[in-house]
């Protein structure tokens, strides 16, 4: 080839490119959960319509069993987005939106466990920590992703106690979620078969030891007089009315859903705390009494050392009983209220 011929030509027109040779990878790609630490993974609409009929859809802001302002399925301000306000009303189609986005952080976790492949067992392990935020050390989902599933099971099923104390409403949620894990098993959701929602919840529980236990609390709160049997006759319902009816925040419905519930709970603690603080009011009246006959004294500083005491006890009852009487203050502004 002349030199001439190269001249003002480009240098790719007289030594042509070779076509690239695509490079094989070392190693075959590895899409499993456990080594990506991530699937594109979401609970599906009916997913969240089982995490929803477990957790109860409140159309109406309520406090918690802790204080916190609450409304849709478990949504506080803390999950970000709408910041639930005193009086506050949404609808259902809300509560589900929000329950879409707060169900998001769940789903991430889920997947860092690596051990949820299918969509079922995914959601009924999402489920598990939207209720109780446990699922990176729950010993259930170790065994699970070892393929061990009666030990799974049987752990999971351990996850139903509250205060100590077995709840039956928590021992219902785990055999559903145990039968979508392991069963793939939705069961029958009442919302799929019921028209409306109460925005005091989604239904009337007829489990009859959660009849008992709103019962024992209403009578210890005064609103009913029959016996407790978990048997839901007009008499409890008429109780369950007039509790409600004296905290205004709540919708007299009649039915014990999360937010008649969360009252129910800070009213018996209320009750509780109230008890105690008595008792020690009471404790530290007699203190005094003993002060009056015989006090301590340092001879070194000359301080009477038993009216300190004294002093700082009440000190301390005064600030544990406004405490109280800020975090109860809807309860105490409704009891109130029917004097």
């Amino acid at each position: 080839m002349s030199w001439g011929l190269l001249i003002g030509r480009p240098y790719h027109a007289v030594f042509p490119r070779r076509k690239a040779i695509p490079a094989r990878p070392l190693l075959p790609t590895i899409t499993s959960c456990r080594w990506t630490g991530g699937c594109p993974m979401e609970t599906s609409p009916r997913g969240r319509a089982f995490i929803a009929e477990h957790e109860g859809v409140v159309l109406k802001t309520y406090r918690c069993p802790a204080g916190v302002l609450t409304i849709g399925v478990g949504h506080t301000a803390r999950a970000g987005g709408l910041v639930p306000k005193p009086g506050m009303r949404i609808t259902h189609a809300q509560a589900m939106a929000l329950l879409a986005q707060d169900v998001k952080r769940f789903e991430k976790r889920v997947t860092a466990t690596g051990a949820f492949a299918a969509q079922k067992p995914f959601e009924g392990a999402t489920s598990f920590d939207f209720n109780s935020g446990r699922i990176h050390n729950a010993s259930w989902v170790k065994h699970y992703a070892a393929n061990k599933f009666a030990a799974a099971e049987a752990s999971l099923m351990q996850w139903t106690k509250g205060d100590g104390k077995v709840l039956p409403g928590l021992v219902r949620r785990r055999k559903a979620e145990a039968d979508l894990i392991f069963r793939g098993q939705y069961g029958r959701l009442r919302s799929e078969t019921t028209a409306g929602l109460s925005a005091s919840g989604p239904s009337v529980s007829t489990d009859r030891r959660e009849v008992e236990a709103y019962q024992a609390q209403l009578k210890a709160l005064g609103f009913y007089k029959g016996p407790v049997d978990g048997h839901r006759g007009p008499d409890t319902r008429n109780a369950v009315l007039a509790f409600q009816r004296s905290h205004p925040h709540l919708d007299d419905d009649g039915i014990v859903g999360p937010a008649t519930r969360a009252a129910l709970i800070r009213a018996m603690n209320l009750r509780k705390r109230a008890a105690q603080t008595t008792a020690a009011a009471g404790g530290s009246g007699g203190g005094v009494a003993a002060a009056d006959q015989s006090p301590v004294v340092n001879h070194v500083t000359g301080v009477d050392l038993t009216a300190w005491g004294v002093g700082i006890g009440l000190a301390v009852l005064l600030v544990a009983g406004a405490f109280f009487a800020w975090r109860y203050r809807d309860e105490i502004r409704h009891l109130l209220g029917r004097l």
